[in-house]
């Protein structure tokens, strides 16, 4: 498989145009499909290649909430990621599936998915909520500074800001972390 996606890799880069991203309709199409998000979410979770067979069990398990699945739906996912779903993924460069081998893992541009890959459950903040929530939070520390509220003016407005500005980057750091491809990998590019 690695000298398959390293013959794909120069091929895309010698014939690549300039801005050779997935179109949003792409990227929803992709994203509107239960199963389709599921691979991408398992891949990015194991962070290595998968077999086909592996992946389909993964599935199985997550669509029927018993593991193992029943033989019967893992074979129904595994024909349709071999058919239908692994074939599109790759045709837009998300993945890699080799067919020989029955591997698959991610590519490059799952950068361009990932960014709208966020699930936000039910009642749970998104990153963007959050941190606009802590923006908000830190102006209403100053502002409660500057007029004199007794608690918050009690502390020096210095502090507020290093409290503020820690847990911003905290909570950055963290984000960075759980989300794939990391920060570290990215660079990695550029060298």
């Amino acid at each position: 498989m690695g000298e398959r996606r390293s013959r794909k890799w120069l091929m895309s880069t010698l014939t690549a145009a300039p801005d050779d991203s997935l179109e949003r309709t792409e990227i929803h199409d992709i994203l509107r499909n239960d199963r389709r998000r599921r691979v991408l979410k398992s891949l990015r979770e194991h962070g290595e290649p998968l077999s086909v067979r592996e992946l389909s069990e993964r599935l199985a398990t997550a669509e029927t909430g018993e593991d193992p699945a029943p033989r019967n739906v893992r074979q129904s996912v595994y024909v349709s990621l071999h058919q239908t779903h692994l074939p599109k993924l790759e045709e837009l460069g998300v993945i890699d599936y080799d067919t020989e081998t029955k591997e698959v893992a991610l590519a490059e541009a799952i950068d361009d998915v990932t960014v709208y890959m966020e699930v936000v459950p039910r009642n749970d903040l998104s990153w963007a909520e959050y941190y606009l929530g802590l923006g908000v939070l830190g102006l209403l520390l100053v502002v409660a500074h500057s007029v004199g509220v007794p608690t918050v003016s009690a502390i020096d407005v210095r502090i507020w800001a290093v409290a503020i500005l820690a847990t911003l980057v905290v909570s950055a750091v963290y984000q960075l972390m759980t989300q794939s491809p990391s920060l570290s990998e990215r660079l990695s590019k550029f060298h």
